[in-house]
């Protein structure tokens, strides 16, 4: 029995008809290797999502240790500041001295001043206790201050309060609103600053 077969497009190659009697295309397994296919596809791109996510939560973790680990000096500093602010309160300048670091590095609240050492910030001091009485500081918070480089915590000590005292010259009550960075170095403040509205302040008491 002679077989025709018949040419292909590119007429290259001839192919018989007998041929699909031996291979036959089934639908069903095409269908089922896409299925797979797309399974592998959705597993890879949940594989790559979770590692993502596992990743963000560990940057996040890591970056909140920074953030939340409180310095082991912070308590003990912050003794310091609240007794330094207390001797002030009570005009008590030789002990406020004794808690002042030789390198100290201060911000006055004057506009356009420099930053001032020690003996410069001891007589502002003296100059408060001696232009008012009655001083009272009354902290709103007592916070850990942090490294400006690093972001880490450093045994720093911010604190934001009111104080309040008598102008001895006129009388005069005042309120005022402040806050006080103060950084540390062997049981001293060696750094920090002032931060108040020093010229109306002054000029409160000239109304």
């Amino acid at each position: 029995m002679n077989r025709q077969c018949l040419p292909l497009k590119n007429n290259l190659d001839r192919i018989c008809p007998h041929y699909f009697s031996l291979v036959q295309y089934d639908p069903q397994l095409t269908v089922k290797k896409n299925i797979v296919d797309l399974l592998k596809l959705k597993l890879t791109t949940m594989k790559n999502y979770l590692l993502l996510f596992v990743s963000l939560i560990l940057f996040n973790s890591c970056e909140n240790d920074k953030i939340s680990v409180i310095h082991p000096d912070f308590e003990k500093n912050k003794e310091i500041a609240i007794k330094f602010i207390e001797l002030h309160n009570s005009e008590n300048l030789e002990a406020q001295a004794e808690l002042i670091h030789e390198d100290l590095d201060w911000a006055p609240p004057m506009y356009g001043s420099e930053n001032y050492g020690k003996a410069d910030h001891i007589e502002a001091m003296k100059m408060y206790h001696t232009m008012f009485d009655n001083i009272k500081f009354q902290a709103d918070y007592w916070l850990p201050g942090v490294d400006p480089e690093t972001g880490m915590n450093d045994g720093s000590v911010r604190t934001y309060g009111t104080w309040t005292g008598v102008h001895t010259e006129t009388g005069k009550d005042f309120v005022l609103k402040a806050y006080h960075p103060m950084a540390f170095k062997d049981g001293q403040i060696i750094g920090g600053g002032d931060y108040f509205d020093f010229g109306g302040f002054m000029a409160s008491f000239q109304e």
